[in-house]
């Protein structure tokens, strides 16, 4: 058994090893108060006037407490992140990686100009980890890539993977948790969907064409189809030759 799972994550690949791992090692470090949730929760006071900047990346890495809801998380994060990972962007590590700073960036500036809007401002104050929305736009912007595969929620009804989030949406609002963390990750999934895949088909331009300085820091491998070698092709038969 532990040699299946040290497998498993050994054939991980490299994005979505390192955010599982750092994600893991956070909640437990935060469930065992070796770190404290309060150095990591994302607050914009801090980070600009204190010049604590780490918490604009460490409020992605904490998911709450080690109990079914962090389970549920870390499945997704392993399963939807591996698959973009591994067929979506695969041979393109810098390109994923940037989808996720992408990502991260929407949905640190939805939180930071919805808490100025009234109405709705107290909603958006309440959420200061943004790890969840996260993983839930890795969901949104695989089931917008796949959106014809068939799928079951808990054996009780089958869907096509383009409804999933709007199911997983469903399914928060039923166990009475907050709606606004899911549809942070949609936000921001649909925003990378339409100027990754949407724009570039109707304009012909691509707005987010990763910077070369990322690119620089990951060492891309060609994609190559693998064929037999010296393959020939019978000639057809004599009586389906066509005449001229």
């Amino acid at each position: 058994m532990a040699q299946a799972v040290e497998e498993w994550y050994k054939q991980m690949p490299i994005i979505t090893r390192t955010y599982l791992t750092a994600a893991i090692v956070t909640t437990i470090g935060c469930s065992l108060e070796i770190i404290s949730p309060y150095d990591l929760y994302l607050n914009p006071v801090l980070v600009v006037k204190h010049y604590q900047i780490w918490r604009v990346v460490t409020n992605f890495l904490y998911f709450r407490k080690m109990d079914l809801d962090f389970l549920f998380h870390m499945f997704f994060l392993a399963r939807y992140c591996k698959l973009l990972e591994e067929n979506s962007f695969r041979g393109r590590t810098a390109d994923f990686f940037y989808m996720i700073l992408f990502g991260a960036s929407v949905l640190t500036g939805t939180v930071l100009v919805g808490g100025m809007i009234p109405y709705v401002s107290e909603s958006f104050a309440r959420i200061i980890f943004l790890s969840n929305s996260l993983t839930f736009m890795m969901v949104y912007v695989w089931s917008k890539q796949n959106p014809y595969i068939h799928m079951s929620f808990l054996g009780l009804f089958t869907f096509t993977a383009g409804y999933l989030p709007w199911v997983l949406l469903g399914f928060s609002v039923l166990v009475g948790a907050s709606p606004w963390v899911d549809l942070l990750g949609m936000i921001a999934g649909h925003a990378y969907y339409f100027l990754e895949d949407v724009y570039p088909r109707m304009t012909g331009r691509r707005p987010l064409r990763t910077p070369a300085f990322i690119k620089s820091l990951f060492a891309e491998e060609p994609v190559v189809a693998a064929r037999p070698a010296e393959v020939r092709f019978a000639p057809p038969p004599v009586d389906h030759v066509q005449p001229n």
